[in-house]
């Protein structure tokens, strides 16, 4: 029975990917800043832990606590959405420490025992604005592309050691607590001289549209872990698809 280390399980992608693997009983390591018992079902099979991706003496117990792994899958992130000039460098830096550089840091803390074992699956969650630009989300699409490039040459440093690394990219998701967690970045965003872009982009994001699901983004994270035939790069949701 293999073990799969997910994090960010408190809601969305994470919560849904899970519950997929729960279901198709593998063991499953779910992790949230603030474990919550209530989220998924009890089971012999589930743990849940506490990790922040941002801080390394978490990542470390969580990783020593999980013991051996077969699968991780990096989908812990955050949002923001704002004009660059409006936007504070603290908050530049706090996406690209939770998007980008977590995700370094907890394949870092993986590979030891993967590379040991000769034997492992990596799986980053990033976006499909990497495909398709948008305005008011260059310092996210640049937090997810920097995980695109990095994924891809990782893939070719692992591979003598039997590693495989995958990449899904959703779509838009409809309403999650990703956005509510998201919304005071925003505010602080949106300089004055961007009002009326930012008003013409709310209004067609408001307009109905395709959107990827968390069981689509699931799926395509069960495929990519599962399957050594699934392509590198995986859209996830029919807006997603479209764009590859």
């Amino acid at each position: 029975m293999k073990t799969v280390l997910i994090t960010g399980c408190s809601s969305g992608f994470g919560l849904e990917t899970a519950q997929y693997f729960l279901d198709r009983d593998w063991n499953i390591i779910a992790t949230m800043r603030t474990p919550r018992e209530d989220l998924l079902p009890r089971s012999e099979r589930l743990r849940i832990l506490a990790l922040d991706v941002t801080d390394a003496d978490s990542i470390r117990r969580a990783v020593e606590a999980a013991g051996t792994i077969d699968v991780l899958v990096n989908n812990a992130g955050i949002g923001l959405l704002g004009a660059l000039e409006g936007l504070p460098m603290d908050s530049v830096r706090e996406i690209f420490d939770t998007n980008t550089f977590g995700t370094m840091a907890m394949i870092q803390a993986v590979l030891p025992q993967f590379r040991r074992r000769m034997a492992g699956v990596i799986v980053n969650v990033t976006s499909s604005v990497t495909l398709k630009p948008l305005p008011l989300l260059s310092v996210y699409t640049a937090s997810k592309a920097a995980v695109n490039a990095f994924t891809e040459s990782l893939a070719l440093e692992l591979k003598q050691f039997n590693v495989r690394v995958s990449l899904v990219l959703p779509g838009r998701a409809p309403s999650t607590r990703f956005g509510e967690n998201a919304r005071p970045r925003m505010q602080a965003g949106i300089h004055e001289s961007y009002t009326d872009l930012a008003q013409r982009i709310f209004a067609e994001w408001g307009e109905p549209a395709p959107v990827t699901g968390a069981g689509d983004v699931a799926e395509a994270v069960w495929l990519a872990a599962t399957d050594p035939a699934t392509p590198m790069r995986l859209a996830a949701g029919a807006d997603a698809v479209a764009l590859m």
